[in-house]
C-alpha cells in the first residue's frame, strides 16, 4: 500500500510534465488563422463553378423574378388601398 502511493507520488510531476510540453506543442492563434486559410483555399479548389454566363443568366432570372413579385406586392397594396379609403 505504501508502495502505491510512493509511486503515485513519483507520476504526478512526469503527468504535469507532459501536459507543459502538450500546451507548448499547440500551435498560436495567428498559426491557426494560417492553417484556417489554407484549408480553405483548398477546399474552394474542389468546388465546381458553373461558367460566367450560366451565373449571369442565373442572377438575371432572379432579379427579373424579384421585380415581377414586387410589382404585383406594389399593385395589390395600391387595390386594397383604395378599396379600404373608398377610392
Amino acid at each position: 500500500m505504501a508502495e502505491e502511493i510512493k509511486n503515485a507520488v513519483k507520476e504526478a510531476p512526469a503527468k504535469s510534465a507532459e501536459n507543459k510540453e502538450k500546451k507548448a506543442k499547440k500551435p498560436g492563434l495567428f498559426k491557426k488563422i494560417g492553417n484556417f486559410f489554407k484549408e480553405y483555399r483548398s477546399e474552394l479548389k474542389k468546388v465546381t463553378w458553373y461558367p460566367r454566363h450560366r451565373v449571369l443568366h442565373d442572377t438575371g432570372v432572379a432579379c427579373a423574378a424579384l421585380a415581377v413579385c414586387g410589382l404585383v406586392i406594389g399593385l395589390l397594396d395600391l387595390l386594397f388601398t383604395w378599396i379600404i379609403i373608398g377610392g
